[in-house]
């Protein structure tokens, strides 16, 4: 059985924009081209992502959970299981991971059904890892999209290797080699006035307190400007530590930005110094554009970005050393230029989305054909 044989229910924690649910709606949309016949259950209510889905005409259920640990979104998805009878349950993130592995017995679903997703290297809560290490054993596999991901959740869930499988994430670089540059005039940058970009979410996680004191650093020697497209709970943080230090007029919180793209093209930099991350799609649509990377030497980012050979890596929390490394790559532009094209032929060759749904599809149909 594969193909349009086959229904796959996708469970996921939430619907919120973020860069798992976008990873499921992509998904859902390419299987649903190859044939497979996807749905999609939250455990929270469905949130923005879930309405793309349904104009998208991929049918969306909520268990209508009011928090991470409200215990009665399992047996709202005993009964989902036990109605849809999917072929495959492929769940995403921590809770809906747990959820799962709860429910699918009591929903007729066997362990050999379940793949659980993993697409994070988590620091904060490792009581996450122990709650795996203990359910694991209830689904068929856990997956993870990056090489680092696989290695935390063996290393330190202790999860058999066995039991672990790696399925690259990846992008479709298309939109982002069409995209033609912003206008600076509009961002209220001068047009001999170096841009340094970020994207992302505004959370303490991606290390953009230390990117603003690095730049801070900068500004001393380079008449630079730092662009951060995103929204988050930092915002406000973030704001305040800019007025303190009298960057108002150099550091432009852009908001969330539908042009990522071309501010990426307008860009002579992009700065990713995260603390922690799975397989960051920001860092893949900037090597995509070609843009010079600075980035930190942290799960993630290692996977993608090889120092001195496709980018620039420094240890995080090191502001004098993330400055440091700004001002080479704004100096020699011949060099992180060449870093640049590097970059961009990564993407094609190894983080094509392609590539990745081709995997997912395989999967798929291993998973039907032994069980």
């Amino acid at each position: 059985m594969s193909g349009e044989e086959t229904t796959i229910l996708y469970v996921i924690t939430d619907l919120l924009v973020g860069g798992v649910p976008l990873h499921l709606h992509r998904l859902a949309l390419a299987m649903r081209k190859r044939g497979y016949r996807p749905t999609v259950v939250s455990l929270a209510p469905t949130g923005p992502v879930g309405d793309r889905l349904r104009q998208d005409g991929i049918t969306v259920e909520s268990c209508e959970g009011c928090c991470g640990w409200d215990l009665r979104v399992v047996s709202r998805l005993k009964r989902i299981l036990r109605r849809e009878k999917p072929d495959i349950v492929h769940a995403m993130l921590f809770h809906a991971n747990v959820a799962v592995r709860l429910a699918a017995r009591g929903g007729g679903i066997p362990a050999s059904r379940i793949l659980c997703e993993i697409q994070t290297v988590e620091v904060e809560r490792r009581w996450h890892l122990t709650v795996d290490r203990w359910t694991h054993r209830r689904s068929r596999l856990t997956v993870g999209n990056s090489p680092s991901v696989i290695d935390h959740l063996h290393r330190n869930g202790r999860i058999p290797a066995d039991k672990l499988r790696l399925v690259r994430g990846g992008i479709d670089p298309t939109r982002i080699l069409e995209a033609r540059p912003a206008d600076r005039a509009a961002l209220g940058v001068d047009n001999d006035a170096p841009i340094i970009f970020w994207s992302g979410r505004l959370d303490p996680v991606k290390g953009l307190d230390y990117l603003i004191d690095a730049f801070h650093s900068l500004r001393e020697e380079c008449q630079a400007n730092l662009l951060l497209a995103g929204e988050g709970d930092e915002r406000e943080v973030l704001q305040s530590k800019i007025e303190k230090l009298g960057l108002r007029d150099w550091v432009h919180l852009l908001g969330t930005r539908s042009d990522v793209p071309s501010l990426l093209k307008a860009a002579d930099l992009f700065v990713f110094p995260s603390r922690t991350e799975g397989l960051p799609n920001a860092l893949l649509e900037a090597m995509a554009a070609g843009c010079p990377i600075v980035t930190t030497n942290v799960p993630g980012c290692r996977d993608l970005i090889r120092h001195k050979e496709n980018g620039l890596i420094v240890e995080y929390g090191d502001a004098s050393g993330l400055a440091q490394a700004m001002r080479r790559a704004l100096e020699d532009r011949t060099q992180a230029e060449s870093f640049g094209k590097r970059a961009a032929a990564d993407v094609s060759e190894n983080w094509h989305i392609d590539k990745t749904n081709d995997t997912y599809a395989a999967l798929y149909d291993e998973v039907i054909q032994s069980s």
